[in-house]
């Protein structure tokens, strides 16, 4: 018990005295007081494999307890590659582009081989970088004047020469690559420049260079915002992100190939409806079980990572079968959802699905019977204002069973994933971000790298080259990943 809770023996002779009722309320106190501490140190007691904290956070007793528990059965197979594994180790080029021929001078009998013929060659290669520098290329634009009126004529420069000097559609696609997609900070990739190329480059010149994607990015990101919301099934996240030293904001909108990131001062509704995606989007937005998505009029579906962390806090901290029981049962479904995948089906039997349904149901109701909600208060004693506390597994329950739809949505549609991965690893890497090159200073560069970011991601989800993609955007002439083409086939 803390210092602010401590009591001497005078004060509890004063209670004494004071009578029946100062006794029990000063009994109350000290059992709401435990009760609280209690509460608190579940919440220390939680980590990755039953929360949504990051692994990152988990003690190192923990770490060590996943590390054994993780470990699998033995296979009987070698450590290795295994046969028929087609690996991804160097092979022999045919047409090397240096070719460096070492001469036989001498036998190791003394006999001179100056002038002998070369019977064969023993081949070795080095796969090697050259040496990096940046080209300069100098643009003349000839200058004429017309012999019958007189007027001095100047060709064209190409559209991406607009400067008198300036940094190349390269150059910028690297400055780009380092900073959004290899996440390092400004001064760092300067630095890099500087050893890699011998060029000096300020960081001012890396903020203009990422404003300037960004910006000319504007086209395609209209393009992926409009994607998404016409797509079957999108998954929906948020996490905190810094700005200028205030607590803002990152939205993901996630699919398999788009993504999409919004910053936002705010993390419910009015950020949703700022954004402009969930207000007219008619698909099935799969989520946590933050209130504010339920307001909008799409179809639900629900994340069950969530669940299954969620369940298994409750069965190992609270006891509970009922816990263990519906984690299985969640495995089960997702595993019989796998398997008629496989077969080729589109849907789970009707017998199956009314089964695992009803299943679903008789666990949640012998839950609510193990967690009564709490009784009235005793007639004459004081209401407390607010809701009444129902303790974390009761609460789990009546979100579980007010949303059972929603949780069994992967059972009724194949389309919508058994959990929200997909927008989970989208977000992750901007928590990456934020570790690795600290806070956005301002609004604005949030908003770029946001923008720049969503365009890498989705043209890595599409198979693309995310340099050549950069580079297309400092040319002029974006590249537009197939999932935004008009005749690519919807998902």
């Amino acid at each position: 018990m803390d210092a602010s809770f401590k009591l001497t023996r005078q004060e509890i002779g004063a209670a004494y005295d004071a009578g029946r009722d100062a006794v029990i309320a000063l009994v109350e106190g000290l059992i709401e007081r435990i009760a609280a501490l209690e509460q608190e140190l579940q919440e220390l007691k939680k980590d990755s494999h039953d929360s949504g904290k990051p692994p990152s956070r988990d003690s190192f007793e923990r770490k060590q307890q996943s590390r054994t528990s993780a470990r699998r059965e033995r296979t009987g197979k070698r450590p290795g590659g295994q046969p028929h594994h087609p690996g991804a180790t160097l092979s022999h080029s045919e047409h090397p582009d240096v070719v460096t021929v070492h001469a036989v001078d001498r036998c190791g009998c003394g006999r001179s081989l100056a002038d002998e013929p070369v019977a064969d060659y023993e081949r070795r290669q080095v796969f090697d970088v050259p040496p990096l520098a940046v080209q300069v290329t100098e643009h003349r634009a000839e200058r004429k004047r017309c012999p019958d009126c007189g007027e001095v004529v100047v060709a064209a420069f190409p559209e991406p020469v607009g400067q008198p000097v300036q940094y190349g559609g390269r150059l910028q696609a690297v400055a780009a690559y380092l900073k959004n997609y290899g996440l390092l900070p400004y001064q760092r990739t300067a630095e890099l420049f500087a050893d890699l190329f011998s060029i000096p480059i300020s960081v001012g010149t890396l903020v203009n260079i990422n404003a300037a994607c960004a910006e000319r990015l504007e086209g395609v990101s209209e393009l992926i915002r409009a994607a998404i919301g016409g797509q079957p099934v999108v998954g929906f996240d948020e996490t905190g992100m810094s700005v200028g030293g205030d607590l803002w904001w990152l939205h993901v909108a996630s699919t398999d190939l788009l993504t999409c990131y919004e910053e936002h001062t705010k993390r419910g509704t009015q950020a949703g409806d700022d954004i402009g995606i969930l207000p007219d989007f008619a698909g099935i937005a799969l989520h946590d079980h933050w209130r504010s998505y339920f307001r909008y009029q799409c179809g639900h579906a629900l994340c069950n990572a969530h669940h299954l962390r969620e369940l298994t806090f409750i069965e190992e901290q609270y006891r509970q079968p009922w816990a263990g029981e519906l984690k299985a049962l969640l495995l089960t479904v997702n595993a019989a959802v796998d398997y008629a995948q496989q077969e080729g089906r589109r849907r789970l039997y009707r017998p199956e699905r009314r089964r695992f349904a009803a299943e679903y149901r008789r666990i949640i109701n012998a839950g609510l019977a193990a967690n009564p909600p709490p009784p009235p208060a005793p007639p004459g004693t004081r209401k407390k204002r607010g809701r009444k506390k129902q303790g974390k597994p009761r609460n789990l329950l009546l979100r579980l069973a007010g949303r059972w739809r929603s949780v069994l949505a992967f059972m009724y549609d194949f389309r919508v994933p058994f959990t929200n991965n997909q927008a989970e690893r989208d977000l992750r890497m901007m928590k990456v971000q934020q570790k690795i090159s600290g806070t956005f200073r301002s609004a604005e560069g949030a908003a770029a790298f946001c923008r720049t970011r969503a365009y890498i991601s989705t043209i890595r989800k599409n198979g693309g080259n995310v340099l050549d993609a950069l580079r297309s955007v400092f040319e002029g002439r974006p590249m537009i990943p197939p999932c935004l083409k008009p005749s690519a086939p919807a998902e």
